[in-house]
């Protein structure tokens, strides 16, 4: 969890950030859109999106070995963990994938907000395959 100092009173005091996600508008999963406030750093955001009543899909069950828990970091993602190179080799079949396209279940949350979007499509190689 990330920490800042302020001074109050000639003391210095040390507090957590707790980050937000702002998820934009999807037709299906989210709709108004959301806000997700006091994010642990550390988490994931496919995970903090389903505890959330976000239910971003996760075919492989988070090992990345799927892209259906594909998103677009539109903002904050300088705070990211950096995506490894299985983590890009998937991406590379993920549909709509941008310059900032992630997989929700390996990118890790820091101390700063983000602004996620959800693509309109994924591709389900397990589902689309019957």
């Amino acid at each position: 969890m990330g920490r800042s100092t302020i001074i109050f009173k000639n003391r210095r005091l040390k507090y957590n950030i707790m980050p937000k996600i702002i998820f934009l508008p999807h037709d299906e999963l989210c709709p108004e859109g959301a806000v997700i406030e006091n994010i642990k750093s550390g988490e994931s955001i496919c995970d903090v999106a389903n505890e959330n009543d976000i239910f971003i899909e996760h075919s492989c069950e988070k090992s990345c070995a799927c892209t259906t828990c594909h998103i677009h970091i539109r903002e904050g993602g300088e705070s990211l963990n950096e995506a490894d190179e299985l983590e890009d080799d998937m991406l590379d079949k993920a549909w709509g994938l941008d310059m900032d396209s992630r997989l929700s279940c390996q990118t890790i949350l820091a101390d700063k907000d983000l602004v996620v979007e959800i693509p309109k499509h994924t591709i389900n190689m397990v589902s689309e395959a019957k």
